[in-house]
């Protein structure tokens, strides 16, 4: 029996491998399906990937409801326009009052003179030059300088007007020429230059020891002694001029001058 096994099984063998274009299937059958193995350890995390491009806009929403009414306003006040226009009308008014005032008295009571550069003060105060000098200068001025023609008649007018002969005015002796004669200047030490009132009979005593000026209500000027006491004339500038030069001046700024 055994024997019988054996010579069946060798004869299978051999039919399987003397075919040449048959495959043998009767030995590769496959076996029966095997139990689930174990579930593995959790792998590691993954990377982050890229953004994705962006979404479709959405839809518009739909119109919410309407709000509640506010509270009714407090009512307004009527506008009494013709009784403010009244009140700038009375204040343009007095303004021009006020204005004409001002004129008055810097022209009438007080006496000022004005270009358009600056005021002209006569004080009837008798001081020495030096002092007539200080004087202006705590004023917020100084004294005046004749410059010009014009000024020089507006000043001599004023003198004149007042019923004066003379004043000091801005102009002194600096220095000695080599002949001796002496060197005049402005009282901010500016040249003679282009205009001076000398008289003739002033041009011949040109060598005096005189070395301060006064101002004539004729308009022309003359030497004096500076330690001799009189009346004085003071110059202000309304306001500063970019350059100086001119028509002269002390004070350098906008000046209101000191009238007492």
């Amino acid at each position: 029996m055994e024997g019988l096994l054996t010579l069946g099984l060798f004869v299978a063998l051999f039919s399987c491998t003397s075919a040449s274009t048959e495959i043998c299937t009767n030995s590769l059958l496959p076996g029966a399906k095997g139990d689930q193995g174990e579930v593995g350890e959790e792998g590691d995390e993954g990377k982050l990937g890229k953004n994705g491009p962006p979404g479709f806009p959405g839809d518009k929403g739909d119109t919410g409801l309407g709000g509640a009414a506010g509270l009714k306003g407090k009512p307004g006040t009527t506008c009494d326009c013709g009784r403010y226009r009244k009140v700038v009308g009375q204040l343009d008014v007095n303004v021009g009052k006020l204005s004409n005032a001002v004129k008055f008295v810097k022209n009438v009571v007080l006496g000022l003179r004005e270009t358009e550069e600056r005021y002209y003060l006569l004080v009837k105060e008798l001081k020495r030059f030096r002092e007539a000098s200080m004087n202006c200068k705590l004023r917020g001025g100084g004294l005046a300088m004749p410059k010009t023609s014009n000024t020089n008649r507006l000043m001599a007018d004023y003198v004149s007007q007042a019923g004066l002969t003379s004043v000091y005015v801005g102009v002194q002796a600096q220095s000695k020429d080599a002949d001796g004669s002496s060197v005049y200047v402005y009282a901010d030490s500016s040249p003679l230059q282009g205009f001076t009132g000398w008289s003739q009979e002033e041009d011949l005593r040109s060598g005096t020891n005189s070395s301060c000026v006064e101002l004539l209500g004729s308009g022309t000027w003359g030497r004096v002694e500076c330690e001799a006491t009189m009346f004085f004339m003071c110059e202000f500038q309304k306001s500063r001029r970019r350059g100086g030069g001119g028509g002269g001046g002390g004070g350098g700024g906008r000046a209101t001058p000191a009238l007492s």
